[in-house]
């Protein structure tokens, strides 16, 4: 017997898919835990539980005009729908986990970045995420520039908050001279977390955000820089700007946050100065989370941290994230990255991305 709850819950997935189909008939089959569904063109299997091993498939007889394959039930995919990994520092005192989901919107426009290295003998971690609107092109610069373009700034060790902060805008000039010659407008937030040896740097542009787990409390290290926040809106109108109401506050009618990469026509307005907030790691914090607003639409700060110091590893607390976050109905892409601080660990592992 199919219950009403899953029946209904299938009719609202086929919905999400889009325009991909418009199906007169839905063929449902229990087997054991799982159903077998058969709506027009699409097939799949559907875990009462919504269990990880569940996916959603297009068939072959597929059109082009009808979009991409769909992961439903964030599995790995090569196609750009769900990817994950973890990483773990050499002396297993740091891991961290990543998971990235297209998941109600068509296309995929967030992109994420982990780099490690050593310099001048001090280890530097750095992690980023990189939600773009109106296409991708902004996010995937930053992915491929930002932390090239800040490890080779000459003060980098010495004064990172002013090498973060010079960095930014100096890429922010950089992927604007790329985009001179093209039509394309396009923009991006930027949340990063910078640790060298002890010393975290946490610096934002725009509405994705990084919050950190102290004892348990979850403690933001960002603000959301929202155009109708009271200190943005007056740099905004200062500038000769305007804010106004167009379904949220937009900047000029048009932009749903006051800082980005990118945005070339409202570059006098929105600006890519990051704010910077640093702290020193000690053994009272124990969680940091880094993640698109396709996340903290949905799941409140204090939830993130509860949700990911429920589960040891790094990539099973960012999946579980993400997981939450697409069940309580985010309509965004969703991406997030979970670094776990192990105070009483030393062993020696080896890395992996």
């Amino acid at each position: 017997m199919v219950c009403s709850s899953c029946v209904r819950s299938i009719i609202v997935q086929t919905a999400h898919i889009g325009k991909i189909l418009t199906p007169k008939r839905v063929h449902l089959q229990s087997i054991g835990r799982n159903l077998y569904v058969a709506a027009g063109g699409v097939k799949f299997w559907w875990n009462r539980e919504f269990r990880t091993n569940a996916r959603m498939m297009v068939h072959s007889g597929a059109t082009a005009n009808q979009g991409p394959v769909v992961d439903m039930f964030l599995e790995k995919d090569d196609d750009g729908g769900y990817v994950s990994g973890r990483w773990k520092s050499e002396d297993g005192k740091l891991s961290c986990g990543y998971s990235s989901f297209r998941g109600k919107r068509a296309t995929m426009e967030d992109f994420y970045d982990i780099k490690n290295s050593k310099i001048n003998g001090q280890a530097v971690c750095m992690f980023g995420i990189f939600d773009g609107h109106g296409g991708s092109r902004a996010a995937e610069y930053l992915k491929q520039h930002l932390f090239e373009n800040l490890m080779k700034h000459p003060q980098f060790m010495t004064d990172t908050k002013l090498a973060i902060s010079e960095t930014y805008q100096q890429t922010d000039i950089d992927f604007l001279d790329s985009e001179r010659d093209t039509y394309r407008d396009d923009g991006s937030t930027a949340s990063t977390a910078v640790l060298v040896g002890n010393h975290l740097y946490v610096a934002n542009v725009g509405d994705s955000r990084t919050i950190i787990s102290k004892a348990g409390k979850a403690i933001p290290l960002s603000e959301d820089h929202k155009p109708n926040r009271i200190d943005e809106r007056k740099r905004i109108e200062n500038a000769g700007g305007v804010v106004m109401w167009a379904g949220t506050w937009r900047v000029g009618g048009v932009l749903a946050m006051s800082r980005a990469f990118g945005n070339r026509m409202l570059k006098q307005f929105v600006v890519a100065e990051p704010e910077i907030q640093d702290k020193e790691i000690d053994e009272e914090f124990d969680l940091l989370v880094l993640a698109s607003d396709g996340l903290w639409d949905v799941v409140p700060n204090e939830d993130a941290v509860s949700v990911g110091r429920a589960e040891e590893e790094a990539e099973k607390a960012a999946r579980k994230l993400t997981e939450t976050a697409f069940r309580r109905g985010s309509a965004d892409n969703i991406t997030c990255i979970v670094v776990r601080f192990h105070h009483d660990k030393a062993e020696s592992v080896n890395p992996r991305a």
